[in-house]
C-alpha cells in the first residue's frame, strides 16, 4: 500500500489534464470539505484508492483536524499495514495476535524502539480506525478484545506521566548565549563562530521562556501581534492566540518587555539584511503568497490579496500555514509579516527550528569545561522552556500566596477562605490558565517538581532517625570502644 496526502496548493503546478482544470479540482475539494493533509491510501499495484481506508481518511478530514495531525494519523495506519504485510496480513484483515506483534515490534524489537508516550498515541489511532470500521459495518468486529470499561487493549497498561524537564537560570543562560548566541563560556565573543542569525535564535528562546507558549504559538507570531509595528509604543505585548493554539483554544498571551526587547534587537540588527536578500525571491513567488495591504492593529485583522481575491483575516484566526506565506510591502520590497524569518525570507518551519536547537546542543557539548552548568543526558527541547516558565511562575506565586505568614495552618486557612478567591488567586489555576491547559489536572503534573523534599522530610521525621545526643563521630567512637572492650 502507498500513502499520499491532499495538497490543493500543488494542483496548478503538477496537474496536467484536458478533462478537468486545477481550479475546478481545487473548487471541488473545497466544496466537499476535503482538507489539506487528508491521507489517501492507494493500492500498491493498481494505484487505485483503497475504499475502506480512504473513507476513514475522509472521516478524519470532517473532524476538522489540522494538517499535521491528519498526516500523523495517516502515517500511523500506513506503518501498521507495512508491518502486517510481512506477516502475510494487512490492516483490514489483521488479527489480535498480529496487532500485539506490531506493538511489541514498535516498543521493543525495532532498531530504535519508541517510548510508551509515542505508542499511546499510535494505539489510539488504531483503536479509532477499528472503531470507525465497525461503526460503518466494514468490519463485523474489532480485531482486539475491548478491555475493561471500554479501554483500548493496545494502549500501555500504566498511565505515562508528562516528560517535564526544566532548566536552571545558569543552564538557560548557557543554552541561550553559548549554544544559540555564539558566545564563549566566559561571555566573550567567539571569533570562530560560524552560526547564522544568532540574535534571531536568542530572541526565540527569550520569547518561548517569557511567554510560556508552545513552539507552534511563539514561532509563528506576527510583527503587529508582538508590538514591533509602526505606531505601536514599545514595551510588553499582549495578543490572542487561537488558530495556532493546541485544540484551537483561544487565550491571551503576555510577552514581557525584556523578551520583546530581545526580538526588537533582532529586528534592528539582523532581520533587515535577511529580508533584503530575500526580497527578489519573494517578488517572484508573489502569486503564491498572501500579500497584505492593510493592517488594523487595534481591530486585530489584516486585509490583502490571496489567490487573486481580496481576503480579510483576524490575526488570531490565521493558522501557521497561512502565516508562513503572509507578506507585506516593506522597505526592500515584499517581506514576511512574521517576526522570525529564515534565508528564504519566510517563516522558519519545524525542521529549521529543530536544526537551530541541535546545533546549539552540539556547540555546548564541544565547549563544555569545568565552568559549564550540568548538561542533561538528552538534549534540551524548545518545550522545556515552557516547562521552565510553568515551574518558575508556580513557585513564585506560591511564595507570594504564603507571604510572610510563618504558621503553615494559617496559610492553608487563608488559601481556602472563599471559593472565588481560590479560583482567582490559586497559583495552580493561574498557571493552568496561562499555559492554556484544557484541565487543571494537566497542571498538577508540575507540582512534584516544586516540592522541597529534603526540608519536608526533616520537618516530618524530626527526631525519628538517628541519635539526638550523639554526633556521627561520637557514635563511631562508641562502636570502636565496644569492639576493643570485647577483645579484652
Amino acid at each position: 500500500m502507498d500513502l499520499a496526502f491532499v495538497q490543493s496548493g500543488r494542483l496548478e503546478r503538477f496537474l496536467d489534464s484536458d478533462v478537468i482544470s486545477a481550479a475546478e479540482v481545487a473548487a471541488l475539494l473545497k466544496r466537499r470539505g476535503v482538507l489539506d493533509g487528508m491521507p489517501v491510501f492507494l493500492d500498491e499495484e493498481t494505484q487505485m484508492p483503497v475504499p475502506a481506508l480512504c473513507e476513514y481518511g475522509r472521516y478524519l478530514s470532517t473532524a476538522l483536524l489540522d494538517e499535521g495531525t491528519l498526516k500523523d494519523y495517516g502515517r500511523a495506519v500506513f506503518r501498521t499495514d507495512n508491518y502486517l504485510v510481512k506477516l502475510e496480513s494487512d490492516v483490514l484483515s489483521a488479527s489480535e495476535s498480529d496487532l500485539v506483534a506490531y506493538r511489541n515490534y514498535r516498543t521493543q524489537r525495532q532498531k530504535k524502539p519508541i517510548g510508551w508516550n509515542a505508542w499511546s498515541k499510535e494505539s489510539f489511532v488504531l483503536d479509532d480506525l477499528y472503531g470507525f470500521l465497525v461503526d460503518r459495518r466494514i468490519l463485523s468486529h474489532r480485531p482486539v478484545r475491548v478491555a475493561a470499561r471500554g479501554r483500548n487493549p493496545l494502549a500501555p497498561r500504566l498511565r505515562v506521566g508528562m516528560d517535564i524537564r526544566h532548566l536552571t537560570f545558569e543552564q538557560y543562560r548557557h543554552f541561550r548565549d553559548v549554544g544559540l548566541g555564539g558566545q564563549l563560556p566566559d561571555a566573550q565573543v567567539d571569533q570562530t563562530f560560524r552560526g547564522w542569525a544568532p540574535l534571531r535564535n536568542r530572541a526565540g528562546s527569550d520569547i518561548a521562556l517569557g511567554s510560556g507558549t508552545r513552539w507552534g504559538e511563539w514561532s509563528t507570531v506576527l510583527l503587529p501581534e508582538i508590538g514591533l509595528w509602526p505606531g505601536i509604543p514599545g514595551g510588553a505585548a499582549e495578543y490572542t492566540v487561537q488558530a495556532c493554539a493546541k485544540y484551537g483554544k483561544a487565550r491571551p498571551v503576555y510577552v514581557p518587555e525584556d523578551a520583546v526587547a530581545s526580538a526588537d534587537l533582532f529586528c534592528t540588527l539582523e532581520r533587515p539584511d535577511i529580508v533584503r536578500r530575500a526580497a527578489r525571491t519573494l517578488e517572484r513567488k508573489a502569486r503564491d503568497l498572501f500579500v497584505v495591504g492593510e493592517v488594523d492593529v487595534a481591530g486585530g485583522w489584516v486585509r490583502g490579496v490571496l489567490d487573486g481575491v481580496v481576503r480579510e483575516f483576524q490575526m488570531s484566526a490565521m493558522p501557521a500555514k497561512l502565516r508562513r506565506i503572509t507578506v507585506y510591502e516593506g522597505e526592500f520590497g515584499l517581506e514576511a509579516l512574521s517576526l522570525f524569518v529564515c534565508r528564504g525570507g519566510l517563516m522558519p518551519g519545524a525542521d529549521a527550528w529543530k536544526g537551530y536547537r541541535h546545533r546549539a546542543w552540539a556547540r555546548m557539548n564541544a565547549l563544555a569545561d569545568e565552568t559549564t552548568p550540568r548538561l542533561p543526558a538528552r538534549r534540551w527541547r524548545w518545550h522545556d522552556l515552557r516547562h521552565t516558565y510553568a515551574l518558575r511562575l508556580l513557585t513564585y506565586l506560591e511564595n507570594v500566596m504564603d507571604g510572610e505568614e510563618p504558621d503553615l495552618q494559617a496559610r492553608r486557612r487563608r488559601h481556602r477562605s472563599y471559593l472565588s478567591g481560590h479560583i482567582r488567586h490559586n497559583p495552580l489555576l493561574i498557571v493552568s490558565r496561562r499555559l492554556g491547559h484544557s484541565s487543571p489536572e494537566t497542571t498538577y503534573e508540575y507540582l512534584q517538581y516544586t516540592d522541597d523534599l529534603i526540608n519536608e522530610f526533616e520537618a516530618a521525621f524530626n527526631g525519628w532517625v538517628g541519635d539526638d545526643e550523639a554526633t556521627y563521630a561520637e557514635i563511631a567512637s562508641r562502636a570502636l570502644s565496644e569492639v576493643n572492650g570485647g577483645r579484652r
